[in-house]
């Protein structure tokens, strides 16, 4: 797992997440690990903070205390987390663990054991409780005024929006019920009082984030409170009204998200479906605990190309994973060829403490994980390419997410997720265009994952 995104930790950062601390105002530092998931946590940490009249540091040594909120959900993110703390620990001195390995303090403390505190995932409450002990607050109530729209670690146009935590599966490669609980939705009328508010201080397009995003409402039984009922249907549709751009991500492929395509295919919502495959064989599934089944699953992208045919799915597999075969892997690779799916994303599997896929026979040796994952991502980059060679031509909307000094914009277009996906780059013809913008494009070129185009005139 990297940052996300890199340079919004605290020894990265370019400071604009926070203007100059006023004489004597405790400031906090903030270095977040992991998914968008935990991005949204701490941009909820932060504003709590900033609330209560702490300053936010964009530098290690400006801050008097450092939030390090961590993923544990790979034992290479636990690495990386315990990286970040030893780093937070050698350049500030005063760390407050929280987030998924937090889940494990004896864990933590058993490497790092100067750390003043720790906490687990969304234990926001707990948070505050060690910040006050490790940095008491100072609040004055005549400076410390927070925004409308509280503390954003993504640039202002776009916006990660959670609608829920935890997950009821039980995969057997999975610890995220473990560490996060099952499935909790938050109500339908809150979310969109909170995309409102998004959408009313400039966001333009909003990345609707959960554990599972297409159980939403499960838990409360679909209930409909003031006027809003939580189904993923009735959410997509009422987001879809704010005109901003509205992104789906971790959608499991249950049969109703069927009745999200023909919103795609009507505009309210982005033509996007991030669907966590996992594989294709029915065995690896069945070992993996995934109800699903790769054929099924074929006639259904079928179906909704049939009704949205601009529709762009991106997807995660995992290779080598225990029992997986040759035989196997090539039904993945078969499978792959006739999915034809637009972002592909692997991972070779690796045990992870506490998961039941440790205990499974069969594991399958390294050197043959790597061999399957090259063949597989060559494969992938090569549908990929051929994808984006046939969009050359084409007019199409993007997003402009950076201007640099030399003028060239790096700009997403409707099938591209921030920080996951391609980019679309203009490097002419930039003069008077900002970031935020959506403008309207023509394709000159493509690569193996990105664009090139000019700006259309009207």
């Amino acid at each position: 797992m990297s940052t996300n995104p890199p340079d919004l930790r605290p020894d990265l950062a370019r400071a604009r997440i926070a203007n100059q601390p006023r004489k004597g105002q405790p400031t906090i530092g903030m270095v977040s690990l992991g998914c968008p998931k935990a991005l949204v946590d701490s941009e909820r940490i932060l504003t709590r903070l900033r609330a209560e009249g702490y300053g936010i540091s964009p530098d290690y040594t400006g801050a008097d205390a450092v939030i390090v909120n961590t993923c544990g959900f790979l034992d290479s993110a636990k690495a990386e987390s315990l990286d970040a703390i030893g780093e937070a620990l050698t350049e500030n001195g005063r760390v407050i663990v929280t987030g998924c390995l937090g889940a494990e303090p004896d864990y933590i403390r058993e490497h790092h054991p100067r750390i003043l505190a720790v906490t687990g995932p969304h234990q926001y409450e707990q948070v505050l409780d060690a910040v006050h002990a490790a940095v008491p607050p100072s609040p004055d109530p005549y400076i410390d005024l927070l925004p409308a729209s509280g503390v954003s670690l993504t640039p202002r146009h776009y916006s990660y929006l959670k609608i829920s935590e935890g997950c009821n599966h039980k995969c057997k490669f999975c610890i995220i019920p473990d560490m996060r609980g099952r499935l909790a939705s938050r109500p339908a009328h809150a979310i969109l009082r909170e995309a409102e508010k998004l959408v009313e201080n400039g966001v333009r397009e909003l990345l609707v984030i959960s554990q599972d995003t297409s159980a939403y409402g499960v838990d409360i039984k679909h209930a409909t409170d003031r006027g809003h009922r939580a189904h993923i249907t009735d959410l997509a549709r009422d987001l879809g009204s704010l005109g901003a751009w509205i992104r789906l991500h971790y959608v499991y492929p249950y049969p109703h998200v069927r009745n999200l395509i023909p919103l795609m295919a009507d505009g309210l919502v982005l033509p996007y479906l991030d669907i966590p495959f996992q594989h294709a064989h029915p065995d690896t599934l069945k070992r993996m605990a995934r109800p699903a089944h790769g054929a099924k699953t074929l006639d259904e992208i079928a179906a909704w190309r049939t009704i949205c045919p601009d529709l762009t799915l991106r997807s995660t597999f995992i290779v080598g994973y225990p029992g997986e075969t040759e035989a196997e892997f090539q039904t993945l690779l078969d499978w792959l060829d006739e999915a034809q799916l637009d972002r592909v994303g692997c991972f070779k599997y690796e045990n992870v403490a506490g998961a039941r896929s440790n205990a499974l026979p069969g594991h399958v040796a390294e050197e043959v994980k790597q061999d399957r994952w090259d063949r597989f991502m060559e494969k992938a980059q090569a549908i990929s390419e051929a994808k984006l060679a046939a969009k050359v031509g084409q007019t199409m909307d993007v997003i402009v997410d950076d201007i640099d000094e030399d003028g060239i914009a790096t700009c997403r277009t409707r099938a591209d997720a921030p920080e996951i996906d391609g980019n679309l780059f203009i490097d002419e013809g930039t003069e008077g265009l900002s970031v935020g913008d959506i403008v309207s494009v023509e394709v000159d070129e493509a690569g193996e994952y990105d664009l090139w185009a000019s700006q259309t005139r009207t």
